[in-house]
C-alpha cells in the first residue's frame, strides 16, 4: 500500500496552490552531513538535505517511539531511494524496491511503502520535486516531506486507529509537527527551525490541501488546509503522544463537499455585500447566544460601520487601522473601499468574516469587563474567532446561513497573509503561526482556551 506525501502534485492526492512562498532556511550551519545511505542519491544539495532529515528523523523516533508506543523503533529495512524520473537508469537500483514499479510511480511524488510480502518498508522520493519545493519555499520543506513519510513508517509499525485516508494523512502531518517541535527545541543535529520561519512552513508546506469541495471520505483524501495545519500544530504543540491518541474516525474534519452546483460554481463564496450581511447576522446571533448561555449577560451588538476614504474618528481621535473596534461608541469600522473588497477577492468571503469576528470578540471582551487592547486581548479575540467559526461550521448558529467548503481554510489564509499587517491587526509581536494556533485552539477547545474566565 502506498501512502502519498504532503508534497504530492498529482490529482489523486493533493494539489499545490498557485503562488510561491518566501524562502526560509531551517538548516543548522557548519555541521557535517549524515552518511546515511540513499540509493540513487547524488551530491546535489537536495539529496544532502533529504539524507540529513532522514538521519535526524531516525534519532527522533528512536527516542520518541518507546515513550509513545512502549517498544523499540525498528529502522526501515527496505532503505531509501532518490529518483530523477527524467533521468532514470534502472541499473542503479535493485530489482525489487517494494511497491516502486518504475520512475512514473514517483514523478512529482514521495511515498512510504508499507512492508511487502518480500522485503522491507522504504521511502522513495522524486528529488526534482523536492528541489523545486526547496527553491520556492525554503530548504526546511524537503525535511518536512521526509517527516510526513516517516509518520507513515510509524503507522507501519503500530496500526493506526482508522482505515480512512484523511485520518492516515493528517496523523502523519501531526507526526511531522511533533518532529518539527523537537527540532525547534534545538534537539536535531542537522536542522534548527526558528520561530520566524514557521509562517513559511505553513505557507509553503501545508498549503497543499485537497481541492475545496472534495469529499472527506474519498480514497486518498488528505484533508482541508485547516485539517492539515491543525494536525501539524497539534503535533508541534503537544507532541507525538497527542498524534497517537487524537486521530480516530471521530475526529472533526472541516473538509466537506459542496452542497449544490451554485455553491460549486461560486467556489463557496457569497458576493461581497452578502458576505458583510452574513458576517453581521451570524456574529450577532453567536454572541447573543453565548452571552446568555455562557456568560449570563446580555449582548449589546456593536454597530458595523463601513467607510470609504479617510478612516473615521473614535472618541475624537482618528482610527489607526483599516478594520478596528471603537469601544466608546461600540462600533466596528472597516474599510469598504480597499481592504475588505480586496480580501474578499483574493482570499474569500469567510476571510472577511474572520477579521470582523476578531473585532466583535474585542467588543465582547469589553462588555465582559476585560481589556480589549494589547497582546493578551488579541490572543483571546483570535481564539474566540476560532470558537465562532467552529459553531458556524457545526451549524449551531441560528442565522439562516451555512458555512461552505473551504471557508475555514480562508481563516488560516487571512491570518497568515494579513495578521502581521499593523493596519489590519494590532502590532503586538504575534507571528502568523501563533495567530493560526490561537484560532485552532478556539476552534477545537472553545471558550475555555480563550482567557475569558470560562
Amino acid at each position: 500500500m502506498v501512502l502519498c506525501t504532503l508534497a504530492l502534485l498529482v490529482p489523486s492526492c493533493a494539489r499545490l496552490v498557485d503562488g510561491q512562498g518566501e524562502t526560509s532556511d531551517g538548516v543548522r550551519p557548519n555541521v557535517a552531513p549524515s552518511t546515511l545511505e540513499i540509493v540513487g542519491a547524488t551530491d546535489e544539495d537536495i539529496d544532502t538535505l533529504s539524507r540529513n532529515a532522514l538521519a535526524d528523523l531516525g534519532t527522533f523516533w528512536e527516542e520518541t517511539f518507546p515513550e509513545v508506543y512502549g517498544a523499540e523503533f525498528e529502522p526501515l529495512s527496505g532503505g531509501y531511494f532518490s529518483v530523477d524520473p527524467d533521468n532514470f537508469n534502472d541499473e542503479d537500483y535493485p530489482d525489487d524496491i517494494g511497491c516502486f514499479d518504475g520512475p512514473e510511480d514517483v514523478e512529482n511524488n514521495a511515498f512510504y511503502c508499507f512492508p511487502q510480502d518480500e522485503g522491507g518498508d522504504n521511502v522513495v522520493y522524486d528529488r526534482t520535486l523536492l528541489a523545486g519545493l526547496a527553491a520556492d519555499y525554503g530548504r526546511f520543506i524537503p525535511a518536512l516531506v521526509m517527516a510526513h513519510e516517516f509518520g507513515h513508517a510509524v503507522q507501519g509499525r503500530e496500526s493506526p486507529p482508522s482505515t480512512l485516508s484523511i485520518v492516515f494523512e493528517t496523523q502523519a502531518d501531526c507526526f511531522a509537527g511533533a518532529w518539527t517541535g523537537w527540532v525547534a527545541e534545538d534537539n536535531a543535529q542537522h536542522f534548527l527551525i526558528r520561530a520566524s520561519e514557521l509562517d513559511d512552513v505553513l505557507r509553503g508546506y501545508l498549503l497543499l490541501r485537497d481541492a475545496p469541495g472534495s469529499g472527506p471520505m474519498e480514497d486518498g483524501a488528505h484533508g482541508s488546509y485547516f485539517d492539515r495545519v491543525s494536525a501539524f500544530q497539534e503535533g508541534y504543540d503537544d507532541g507525538a503522544q497527542a498524534c497517537k491518541d487524537n486521530f480516530t474516525d471521530n475526529r472533526i474534519f472541516t473538509q466537506q463537499e459542496f452542497n449544490d452546483q451554485t455553491d460549486f460554481d461560486n467556489e463557496g463564496n457569497a458576493p461581497y455585500d452578502d458576505s458583510i450581511t452574513i458576517s453581521e447576522e451570524t456574529l450577532d446571533a453567536f454572541w447573543a447566544t453565548q452571552f446568555s448561555e455562557v456568560f449570563d449577560a446580555e449582548w449589546q451588538p456593536p454597530t458595523l460601520q463601513p467607510y470609504e476614504g479617510a478612516r473615521p474618528e473614535c472618541d475624537g481621535a482618528r482610527q489607526r487601522r483599516d478594520v478596528t473596534f471603537c469601544e466608546p461608541e461600540n462600533r466596528v469600522d472597516f474599510d469598504n473601499q480597499s481592504l475588505m473588497p480586496t480580501i474578499h477577492s483574493e482570499v474569500g468571503d469567510f476571510a472577511v468574516s474572520t477579521l470582523l469576528s476578531i473585532n466583535y470578540a474585542q467588543a465582547a471582551r469589553g462588555q465582559l469587563g476585560l481589556d480589549y487592547r494589547g497582546e493578551e486581548a488579541l490572543r483571546s479575540s483570535v481564539c474566540l474567532t476560532g470558537w465562532y467559526t467552529s459553531q458556524f461550521f457545526l451549524a449551531n448558529i441560528d442565522a439562516g446561513a451555512t458555512i461552505s467548503p473551504g471557508d475555514v481554510d480562508e481563516s488560516i489564509q487571512v491570518l497568515l497573509e494579513y495578521g502581521e499587517n499593523p493596519t489590519v491587526l494590532p502590532d503586538v509581536g504575534l507571528s502568523g503561526f501563533q495567530l493560526v494556533d490561537l484560532f485552532r485552539q478556539g476552534f477545537v477547545r472553545g471558550p475555555s482556551a480563550c482567557d475569558v474566565g470560562v
